[in-house]
């Protein structure tokens, strides 16, 4: 199976370590307008509620849409060490293949 993507952003680690988060958006999603907008300044959402029990009963589904650090839905990460990154001198906008394949088992 062969996916041609596009760069949507690249992240160094968050940890500090020798390798980057390259985020992948599919070419298909972008031309048909289903990737919604990145909302400026890290686009926090905020939840309303109207009691303790709303809040904590909602808590989760709060906590689960943060999606860590800043996941993002739609799109696809990578995690590339810094030199495939600077081999394959990828910037913001470039297109890429992805191509998977099941390797052959023998035996059980």
């Amino acid at each position: 199976m062969k996916k041609e993507f596009v760069v949507k952003s690249i992240d160094s680690a968050p940890d500090g370590a020798p390798y980057v988060l390259v985020s992948l958006s599919s070419i298909k999603d972008l031309k048909e307008g289903t990737q919604n907008p990145q909302p400026p300044f890290g686009g926090s959402k905020v939840m309303g509620f109207s009691n303790m029990n709303d809040m904590m009963k909602d808590l989760n589904k709060m906590m689960s849409g943060m999606g860590g650090a800043g996941a993002q839905t739609g799109v696809t990460q990578l995690k590339l060490e810094m030199h495939e990154y600077k081999e394959m001198g990828l910037s913001v906008g470039d297109k890429v293949f992805l191509e998977m394949t099941k390797a052959e088992t023998l035996g059980i």
